[in-house]
């Protein structure tokens, strides 16, 4: 027999591909077996055709194409014999989907299969539309799979119910059609029939609301009692697994139970004492019963409150954490951390168990429980848990210790009791992972350091030690070298000792030789030894005896490839050696630094000039609360000409720490004070506008600094340089306006009275919608008129609702009291509240405001922030 005949059998194909040794040849193999079976297709020849069919599925399955063989089991499921059906039933599953429309023709097929009197035919097709039934086949053959749902024969009633999951998943409106259907099925005897209906019950439930109020108040009663039958049953080799009985049945009826009392008071009451059966009488020793315990462990949290049961599911938690499985731990874990947000003090109990399991091998398991560990952490643990986490991050592989870090300095700043104690621990997480910690962590111990007065002493004796045996911590030694820098003296004379510290002996040559070993061995990082050539330039001054020592050291510098570092050396060395009168001003130590001004500008909160109509600022999510003393200049204000210039105490932090004076000198006429944009600039660390001849000092602080790039290096170490007279260039207020998207001075437009301006959508969210309209005063262009509007999109009623807002200074704001604190749900209210703008600058600069709006919903504080920058022209 020809080998690619149509005659030729299955096996004997499959054995032809399989002795292939290339693909090219398997592909000539299948080509060939293709071409003989659309020969046989073309003659109609009858004889093989359940044969060809089998090929083809297999050559599908390889992925070859087999649109050519669609229409043949088409025929076959046509046919009267079940053999030809089988085999077209199964080929119609595999070689089509519910996309294809050659899958219309095949319709009335399956509805005169359902009709069959054979149900083994019936079965066939109930597998076949359960399969592949599309939105259109759902809604013609419904009616036959809802009479198949009440069949004599439990087999076609479980395909019946499997394939009214498919059709309610393409048609959700049919399934009020299959409500009491559904319902009878929950009390067959048959466990693969009534796991089968319990599951269609529950996919029900979750497109339909009328029929999850059906099942609440029908068969809650019937499913507690089929579940307690359940648990008590004796053993039934059948249904056995592990010793327990039917645990698949088990899992769906909890599930099911899951959604009924969910959100639903009497359904969850009804189910509790059965769901406490469930978690006592499980064994956990098995992976079965285990599985039934999480997901009644599910069930528990999800429904509503009852105390006692939630203790229990934690402690079940609490045993899944302590197996050596490393399945059921990560599972805990993940579970406890939805459980805390309902029973801290329940999860706190195991708190021991789960700091262990941020040790264990397994990185998954690490990270999870680091995760929980956070959540964990409050004022009265927060010492115990900081004490262990840094314990381990001293052994903790390199891969993780980036995380572990910056959890540990995140809780460290929201939970810190004393500034001692956060000092101590920030010097411990530097030592022992230093090149992990981010800048803003090792900036912000920096500003708390110079707002502790009292521990200035204390805290560059603790850098110093620390800093000798951990060289290698980049970010301990820039702390190291400012602080050495600022403090040297109360180094070298043990001055601000507390109580308990002991005195150690540090000479003012070993000081320096601590900034000049860093200078040294961090030779690649620009940004550690700019620091170290401004720390020595300050202890110049503090240590008269090493300024020689000092300037041999900066002259070093002079040759270095780096221009800006040159540059430094040389104009260091001239204050050393020409400018000695002045230079112990010129390096004084540093005004104290706005501690709330910084925290405001890393959580970008908004500033403390804000116009609100009701109470103080919301509690922020973990505790947090934003802070209210950032001045609005840093973040709204962008500069108008007559401004003075900020003072150094203002929040300049680079020209604090480093000491060096930045403003414009008073010589020269040509001179000007630096405008909004240069300030803003200076604040966004961006670099010089084009419109000045020289560079900008840049804040040294700022992340992303490249080494490798001169125009970096440039814009982060030039000397201070004098802004020039000219104008600022198109180019130069083109960027500036494309940086700020439009928050730049508009050009000015004239405002005639009685002008309409169209009304925008200020704000809008996945869950709320503010519109703002506007008018003007007749005879005062200069003031607006805003009429908010607060539309609510989501179904949850939001209360305690507040509006505040912040404008520059060019701006006054005035808010009147809202309609309302509570904004309905759906769009079915809203609230309004009308604002009052006075623009000084009216004509030259548009309207521009920061809003943020807090209320309640579920229980739960929400916050939402925004900046409106799109009010029309004119304002």
């Amino acid at each position: 027999m020809n080998p690619f005949s149509s005659g030729t059998r299955l096996r004997d194909m499959i054995r032809s591909i399989r002795a292939c040794k290339t693909a090219a040849e398997e592909r000539g193999v299948i080509r060939k077996e293709c071409a003989s079976i659309r020969d046989a297709i073309s003659e109609n020849g009858q004889d093989y055709m359940h044969r060809n069919l089998a090929k083809l599925m297999f050559i599908h399955m390889l992925g070859y194409p087999t649109h050519f063989g669609q229409m043949e089991c088409l025929k076959s499921i046509a046919s009267s014999g079940f053999p030809e059906k089988r085999i077209g039933y199964l080929g119609l599953m595999l070689l089509l989907d519910e996309r294809q429309e050659v899958l219309m023709l095949v319709t009335n097929s399956i509805k005169q299969d359902l009709n069959h009197t054979n149900q083994y035919i019936v079965g066939l097709a109930l597998c076949a539309l359960g399969n592949i039934c599309s939105a259109e086949m759902a809604r013609d053959l419904a009616p036959e799979v809802e009479r198949l749902l009440q069949f004599r024969d439990p087999n076609i009633r479980k395909k019946a119910a499997l394939c009214t999951i498919r059709i309610i998943k393409k048609v959700p409106d049919l399934a009020e059609n299959f409500i009491n259907p559904a319902a009878s099925l929950l009390k067959e005897k048959h466990h693969g029939v009534l796991l089968t209906g319990v599951q269609l019950c529950t996919d029900m439930c979750k497109v339909s609301t009328e029929a999850l109020e059906y099942f609440r108040k029908k068969c809650i009663d019937g499913l507690v009692k089929v579940l307690k039958d359940l648990t008590n049953s004796p053993y039934a080799p059948e249904y056995d697994v592990s010793g327990i009985a039917d645990p698949f049945l088990h899992i769906r009826l909890i599930k099911l139970l899951h959604v009924l009392g969910q959100g639903d008071a009497d359904a969850s009451d009804t189910m509790n004492d059965i769901l406490a059966q469930v978690a006592t009488k499980t064994e956990s020793n098995k992976n079965a019963g285990n599985a039934i315990l999480y997901e009644c462990v599910a069930t528990i949290m999800s429904i509503e409150y009852n105390g006692g049961l939630r203790v229990l599911a934690v402690n079940i938690l609490g045993r899944f954490l302590s197996s050596r499985d490393n399945n059921s731990r990560y599972v805990a874990l993940n579970m406890l951390m939805r459980a805390i947000t309902l029973d801290s003090q329940a999860v706190q109990r195991h708190r021991a168990t789960i700091v262990e399991c941020v040790k264990d091998s397994d990185a998954s398991i690490r990270k999870r429980a680091l995760e929980l560990v956070y959540l964990l952490v409050n004022d009265s643990n927060v010492k115990a848990l900081t004490k262990e986490l840094i314990d381990y991050l001293e052994v903790s592989d390199p891969e993780f210790k980036e995380d572990l870090t910056a959890k540990i300095c995140s809780i460290l700043e929201k939970f810190s009791p004393e500034k001692k104690w956060y000092i101590d621990q920030m010097v411990k997480v530097l030592s022992e992972a230093g090149n992990y910690v981010k800048d803003d962590v090792w900036h912000g111990l920096i500003v708390v350091v110079t707002n502790t007065s009292n521990l200035h002493g204390y805290t560059v004796r603790a850098l110093y030690k620390a800093v000798q045996a951990s060289s290698e911590q980049e970010s301990l030694v820039r702390v190291a070298v400012w602080c050495i820098g600022e403090y040297g003296e109360m180094l070298v004379g043990n001055a601000g000792m507390l109580d308990m510290e002991a005195p150690i002996t540090v000479t003012e040559a070993e000081a320096v030789g601590v900034v000049e070993t860093a200078l040294r061995c961090h030779s690649w990082d620009l940004t550690t030894r700019a620091m170290c050539l401004v720390s020595l330039l300050k202890l110049s001054s503090r240590y008269p005896s090493c300024a020689k020592r000092i300037n041999e050291i900066i002259l070093h510098q002079k040759g270095s490839l780096v221009l800006e570092l040159q540059q430094r050396a040389i104009e260091f060395n001239s204050i050393i050696e020409k400018h000695e009168k002045i230079r112990s001003a010129l390096v004084e130590r540093i005004p104290v630094l706005d501690e709330a001004t910084y925290n405001g500008r890393r959580a970008g909160s908004i500033p403390d000039v804000v116009s609100t109509s009701q109470g103080g600022l919301p509690k922020m999510p973990n505790g947090l609360a934003k802070p209210t003393s950032a001045p609005l200049v840093d973040l709204l204000d962008l500069g108008s000409d007559d401004m003075p210039a900020p003072s150094p105490s203002g929040g300049d932090f680079l020209q604090d720490l480093l000491g060096v004076d930045l403003s414009p000198s008073s010589k020269g006429t040509n001179q000007t004070q630096k405008n909004g944009t240069d300030v803003l600039l200076d604040l966004l660390s961006i670099g010089t506008p084009p419109a000045q001849s020289n560079s900008t000092m840049v804040d040294m602080f700022s992340p992303g600094l490249d080494n490798k790039s001169s125009e970096g290096i440039l814009d982060k170490l030039t000397s201070p340089s004098v802004p020039s007279a000219q104008a600022p260039s198109p180019i130069a207020s083109s960027s500036m306006m494309d940086l700020l998207d439009g928050f730049g001075p508009s050009s000015s437009t004239p405002e005639t009275n009685g002008t309409t301006h169209p009304s925008i959508v200020a704000f809008e969210s996945s869950t709320l919608q503010l519109t703002f309209k506007f008018s003007k005063e007749p005879g005062n262009p200069q003031i607006t008129l805003i009429e908010a509007q607060f539309s609510n999109k989501s179904p949850d009623i939001y209360s305690n609702f507040v509006f505040q807002a912040a404008v520059p200074k060019f701006l006054q704001l005035h808010l009147d009291p809202a309609s309302s604190n509570t904004l309905p749900a759906s769009g079915n209210g809203s609230i309004s509240q009308k604002l009052r703008v006075s623009n000084s600058q009216h004509g030259k600069k548009s309207l521009v405001m920061r809003m943020r709006i807090s209320y309640q919903a579920n229980n739960k504080d929400v916050l939402e922030e925004g900046q409106i920058s799109n009010f029309p022209r004119g304002l």
